[in-house]
């Protein structure tokens, strides 16, 4: 390596402690061709119709075709109907001069059709019907209509903005295939188009070459009677999304993008083209399957605010009824397009679960305390760090290193000075039951004396340059290659790698992070691969599957993880690239974050547009990754992760350490008891995660998810439930000592001291530094586990809390699952899964799934029911094996506005036993 590559290796590792984002590094719709054309399209009457003579109805699709009556291109329009309310339809070449990309990674097997009828068939259009939905498609200009019931819901190309960009010879070829009178090859009347970027573009001296010149695809949808939409990340904006009439459109691009800016379209880490629609009466989504760098424009109607100076989709008069219209821009690929028409939030959750998964139960660990930094030095650091959780009493699950642990950034090694003994520094925290995980990036350092290097090499499984050789970009290595992870070969070889004899120094204890799989690629275009790069065995340039590289990465490496452990074991593993389905194999966390209270703010808005589109684990660095947060935003910023699905402090290498104890001992009581409290109700979580697995309901969710109809939390995104139980507003300001806190209806009692609020309303709350504003519903129950200790792992046993919140009717319910909490046996029958309710001054544990069996020792130690109205003279529990016994308890009389609470001591009670506590 010369001079200059190493100052320029450097100059790019310490650029982020100068300077925030560069802006001027990342594409605007502008700069980028396709996006242009399409954003300058003027909405109305559509070139595109339907050839009625050409429909052909199947079993399981309705097949037509459609035709650009400008240029007489013909396409292929297939309806399809499938199973719970969802419709799938896509248009593609009916004659392309090659084969355009379709991804096949990211939608589950066997996705099941629908038995479905074409009615009303006439000149101008056809209606298919299946179950409460039907879809009525206009001929001409092609126009789809999705109605739920008799209630139309969303509008597919209404505006008139389809384009589709069908593939053509390049100018030069094409001027030899004219025929002699000088006519031009069937479907090449082309309209009057910018040339500009059609058959190449640069930027920053970067250029792509666009071999197959123009693919781009873009079409229209309109949510009828909308206010708000929400999804698509990931970006740092709020999570009702804004127009787009005075910015950029959203962008879905996979980039590495540190200290972001806030509130803005930007394009961040990951890519999910989900958009959910919510109204007091529908909940409606789309998913715009397409991998590739896709653009889009909002739009909300009527609103005088709109900006109407910019020609094509924001130009146009305004319609009586709300509505908000969005614009879908992709650079490639077909458009394949699935409307899911709810009715209702959960029943969209569910549905896109059906299409691409949902979230698999992670281990209990995974959903425990994280510390993390970049890096930590060595082995004693690692002793003196877990040592000092044990110290100071504080909870911590699992311990990371960063890349300085690698002997010079080659993935699967160990620095040999500062790492000597691996194993015995994982069985050290084993042996407190904490968990190790070290990072494996993309990048492969190119070096033949490197075995993974030289081992893809050999195989020829690396991603190539346009002209065929293996391609060299710069990362944390310096000189790297990427391997095509479309060759199952590839990912094979990765996947056999995570066997503990192949990286050596791992135990089945050492779990991943998948960092840099965007993929980051510092010497790139806007710090990425170049877009005409080669996947060879796919035979498709990186454009196509640009969104989900870092999807087929994170996915190879949770299988490495199970195959390990011959599929006993349940993987964990933390990316930072994603695309729709990556949450079949990973967790997410929001990226390189800066320690200001910007960034604690939008990290609520950030994490509930991932939890919306499916990605349900997910999180942000607490405290901000890079920069020194004051004591005041880090404990605070504690607070807040410890109501989020994942919670993990990380910092920058550049950065003051941050471990709790170094700070004052006040501040550290704070931090310890938001770090507890999460411990506390670990069981909730667990709970709420295998509901999540089982149904797509998301763990971290908005208001509106369990309150449809309250349209006064539709664009609210400070605060969020954790499940239906738990309502949580973090403090994200300085110095505040007070909160407004909106409560939905019903009644809902402060966590901490059970003070009574009745929804629909705001109240302003005390918010001292060590409150957190978290408040149970009335009607739910809670399962708790209060014996903290120092590790997840070491509390599996240990008993139950059941809080159980009364209504203004005296009822309550909940749910609680429970298994070995680390292994796939649950799937086989080894679980428990209990319904608890309370009713008529009766609390019942009942299994859900008789078929579940589990053989746990843990026991009801403690039962609180707040609200009660009057102490009992008797409380009886009836199980099985206790028989009946009276309990003890003690009747707390609630001061001023806080409710009675009836303490319920040792019932002593196996939780695998249905019971009953009967109150006399």
């Amino acid at each position: 390596m010369d001079w200059l590559q190493r100052w320029f290796i450097v100059t790019l590792l310490f650029l982020p402690l100068v300077y925030s984002v560069d802006r001027s590094n990342f594409k605007s719709c502008q700069q980028s061709s396709f996006c242009k054309r399409h954003r300058e399209l003027k909405g109305g009457e559509s070139p595109y119709s339907l050839l009625l003579n050409s429909v052909q109805v199947s079993d399981s699709r309705v097949y037509s075709e459609v035709i650009n009556i400008h240029n007489n291109v013909m396409f292929t329009l297939e309806m399809i109907p499938m199973k719970d309310s969802i419709i799938r339809f896509k248009i593609n070449e009916k004659n392309p001069i090659r084969t355009r990309y379709e991804d096949p990674y990211a939608l589950l097997d066997n996705l099941e059709g629908e038995k479905f009828q074409v009615v009303d068939q006439s000149k101008d259009g056809f209606t298919i019907k299946t179950g409460t939905c039907k879809v009525v498609v206009i001929s001409h200009p092609l126009r789809l209509d999705f109605y739920q019931g008799e209630d139309l819901v969303v509008s597919a190309n209404a505006r008139g903005l389809l384009k589709f960009e069908h593939y053509r010879q390049k100018p030069q070829e094409h001027e030899q295939n004219e025929d002699p009178q000088g006519e031009k090859p069937a479907g090449e009347h082309e309209e009057e188009e910018d040339q500009n970027g059609l058959w190449e573009e640069t930027f920053k001296g970067h250029t792509d070459s666009k071999p197959n010149g123009p693919a781009s695809v873009g079409m229209d949808f309109s949510f009828a009677n909308s206010k708000h939409v929400y999804g698509i990340p990931e970006h740092a904006d709020a999570f009702s999304l804004k127009e787009t009439g005075s910015t950029d459109p959203y962008r879905l691009y996979n980039l590495d993008v540190f200290e972001y800016e806030l509130d803005n379209p930007m394009a961040l880490y990951g890519s999910i083209p989900v958009m959910v629609s919510h109204t007091a009466k529908h909940t409606a989504g789309i998913f715009w399957h397409n991998t590739a760098e896709t653009w889009i424009d909002i739009k909300k109607s009527p609103d005088s605010n709109v900006v109407t100076s910019i020609t094509g989709f924001f130009s146009g008069g305004e319609k009586e009824a709300p509505e908000v219209q969005t614009h879908w821009i992709s650079e490639s690929g077909v458009i394949d397009a699935f409307v899911m028409l709810g009715p209702h939030p959960m029943d969209v959750f569910r549905q896109y679960g059906s299409l691409t998964g949902n979230t698999n139960l992670p281990p209990m660990f995974a959903l425990a305390y994280h510390q993390s930094r970049w890096n930590y030095n060595d082995e004693e650091d690692v002793r003196k760090v877990h040592e000092n959780f044990d110290k100071y009493d504080i909870p911590m699950d699992v311990l990371w290193l960063d890349i300085e642990h690698t002997d010079g950034k080659r993935y699967f090694t160990w620095d040999k000075h500062k790492f000597p003994n691996p194993i015995e520094m994982t069985a050290n925290l084993t042996a407190r039951g904490r968990k190790l995980v070290t990072i494996v990036d993309p990048h492969i350092k190119r070096d033949t004396n490197y075995f993974f290097y030289k081992e893809l090499r050999d195989k020829d499984l690396y991603v190539k340059t346009k002209e065929g050789n293996e391609y060299d970009g710069w990362c944390w290595p310096g000189s790297s290659s990427y391997p095509d992870w479309t060759n199952p070969e590839a990912i094979e070889h990765y996947i056999n790698t995570y066997s503990l004899d192949r990286y050596e120094g791992s135990t089945l204890d050492t779990f991943t992070w998948n960092d840099m799989n965007e993929p980051s690629v510092f010497n790139g275009p806007e710090i990425t691969m170049q877009k005409d790069l080669l996947h060879p065995w796919a035979g498709v340039e990186h454009r196509e599957i640009h969104n989900i590289y870092g999807f087929l990465f994170h996915a190879a490496t949770y299988e490495g993880q199970r195959r390990r452990s011959a599929g006993k074991l349940r993987p964990f593993l933390l990316t930072r690239a994603a695309y729709a389905g990556s949450q079949r194999t990973t967790a997410k966390w929001t990226g390189d974050n800066t320690a200001e209270w910007g960034h604690l703010r939008i990290s609520v808005p950030m994490l509930l547009s991932h939890s919306v589109t499916g990605l349900t684990h997910i999180g942000a660095d607490i405290g901000g990754f890079f920069g020194n947060p004051d004591v005041h935003l880090l404990t605070r910023w504690y607070q807040a992760g410890a109501f989020q699905p994942f919670m993990r402090a990380h910092a920058h290498q550049e950065t003051k350490r941050r471990e709790p104890w170094l700070y004052n001992e006040s501040n550290l009581k704070i931090i310890r008891d938001a770090i507890r409290t999460r411990y506390r109700y670990l069981p909730l979580w667990y709970t709420l995660f295998y509901e999540n697995e089982m149904t797509g309901a998301p763990p971290m969710r908005p208001i509106w998810a369990n309150f449809v109809e309250d349209v006064e939390s539709f664009g609210i995104d400070n605060e969020f439930m954790v499940g239906s139980a738990l309502l949580v507003h973090p403090v994200v300001d300085h110095s505040v000592m007070t909160a407004t806190v909106y409560f939905p209806p019903g009644v809902w009692y402060d966590v901490l001291d059970y003070t009574i609020y009745n929804g629909p309303a705001s109240a302003s709350v005390q918010a001292y530094m060590d409150k957190i504003p978290v408040y149970q519903r009335g009607g739910a129950i809670v399962p708790r586990k209060d014996r903290v200790r120092r590790s997840s792992v070491l509390m599996r046993d240990d008993p139950y809390t059941l809080i159980v919140a009364l209504d203004m009717e005296d009822k309550a319910q909940g749910t609680l699952y429970i298994d070995d909490e680390h292994t796939f046996e649950y799937r086989e029958g080894k679980f428990l899964y209990l319904s608890l309710t309370y009713e008529d001054r009766i609390l019942q544990s009942r299994k859900i799934d008789p078929s579940g069996v589990y053989k746990t020792r843990s026991w009801l130690e403690r039962v609180i029911i707040i609200g009660l109205k009057e102490k009992p003279n008797k409380i009886l529990l009836n199980s099985s094996s206790m028989g009946t016994i009276e309990l003890e308890s003690s009747f707390i009389l609630g001061k001023r506005n806080q409710a009675n609470q009836l303490v319920i001591r040792k019932p002593g009670v196996n939780m695998q036993e249905e019971f009953t506590i009967t109150l006399q």
